[in-house]
């Protein structure tokens, strides 16, 4: 045999071996990566609290709660304080919890636009 034919033979000899190094290494990944998942699964198992079938929600004796829709009154917000300096946002009051008086929900006009050149039917 000529020195090619050795050539040939070493490279496809090579070739066969890191084919075969590289797939084991892929299995030993993937073995280990189901290991991990299942150990993970175990873990969980073992730590998370699953509440009772008594310990989940459920309804008031009183009926399901229903929804309370009422007009609140805006909280105007001061531009400065008595000393003159401005307001910092940890110096403002929460929202207002003030009841309004007119609990009537505002309507648009008729032929009045919803939005900025929204123009409604074009009509004058």
């Amino acid at each position: 045999m000529n020195t090619a034919t050795y050539e040939v033979l070493a490279a496809s000899s090579d070739h066969a071996v890191a084919v075969t190094i590289a797939f084991i290494a892929g299995l030993i990944v993937a073995c280990a990566l189901i290991w991990a998942v299942r150990v993970g699964m175990q873990v969980m198992d073992k730590d998370t609290h699953h509440p009772d079938p008594a310990e989940q929600p459920h309804l008031p004796d009183t009926g399901p709660v229903r929804e309370m829709r009422e007009m609140r009154e805006p909280d105007d917000v001061p531009v400065m304080d008595a000393d003159g300096r401005r307001l910092l946002p940890h110096e403002l009051h929460r929202a207002s919890t003030r009841t309004g008086k007119d609990q009537k929900p505002r309507r648009w006009s008729p032929g009045s636009s919803g939005s900025f050149g929204g123009g409604g039917l074009g009509r004058t």
